[in-house]
């Protein structure tokens, strides 16, 4: 099957892509427990794994601290400009949009919520706070595809699930939890840490600063489509 004739499919990353901070180590940096700081390079550095770093940072704040949490993580948010309007394009064009975010449903969910993306195209990580201290729980663990296996939440296991043969995949993402995805997709819109690993690895990617320019690049993709589309 030609690209041209594969249905598009789209995997965004949350922390740092949709928004623009990096929404789990604003949290951790701004109740700053002792020993952040290490765990967040070791986990960048992938010297320990996204599932064990992400987790082991939570596990630093008290479950008392939930409602501060909550509300620091949502109050701080900004989501990156052109959102709205990558989505209207989504719809436009019959691209299927997923969020796939290594970020926490506690912050996640209610972000974006104005936006009307049904959950089941929202995967990303939950939180326990029953405990002493808050702990990471993971609904969407690796495959046996998945090189790594402590994802946490794992995106390539997504992405599987719509075969290469009959999608052309694309993720858009910045960081450390996107580098196994961007081996996998057709292409990739990145920036910040995802640019530096696709350059190193040679995969094909656009770099992006908002959303505006991943319309671009995908309106630049599929001129073929958009006249069948205006003709129809």
């Amino acid at each position: 099957m030609s690209m041209e004739s594969k249905k598009q499919v789209l995997f965004c990353d949350f922390d740092g892509t949709i928004t623009e901070n990096d929404n789990i180590v604003a949290i951790i940096k701004q109740f700053d427990p002792d020993g952040w700081q290490q765990l967040v390079q070791d986990t960048v550095d992938q010297r320990i794994s996204v599932q064990e770093g992400v987790g082991s940072l939570f596990r630093l704040l008290p479950a008392s601290l939930k409602d501060e949490v909550v509300r620091y993580s949502i109050a701080n948010a900004v989501i990156r400009d052109g959102f709205r309007e990558l989505l209207a394009y989504c719809r436009e064009q019959d691209i299927d949009f997923y969020v796939t975010s290594g970020g926490i449903d506690f912050f996640v969910y209610p972000l974006l919520e104005p936006f009307g993306i049904p959950h089941d195209h929202i995967y990303c990580n939950g939180a326990d706070f029953s405990g002493e201290r808050i702990e990471i729980v993971w609904p969407h663990p690796c495959d046996d595809g998945c090189p790594n296996g402590s994802c946490g939440m794992c995106k390539t296991a997504v992405m599987r699930r719509f075969p290469a043969e009959r999608y052309e995949r694309i993720l858009i993402g910045d960081s450390v939890t996107d580098f196994e995805g961007a081996k996998l997709a057709d292409l990739v819109f990145s920036r910040a840490q995802l640019t530096a690993k696709c350059r190193e690895l040679g995969l094909p990617h656009l770099e992006f600063a908002t959303f505006h320019d991943v319309v671009r690049g995908l309106q630049e993709r599929r001129p073929a489509h958009q006249e069948r589309t205006r003709q129809s």
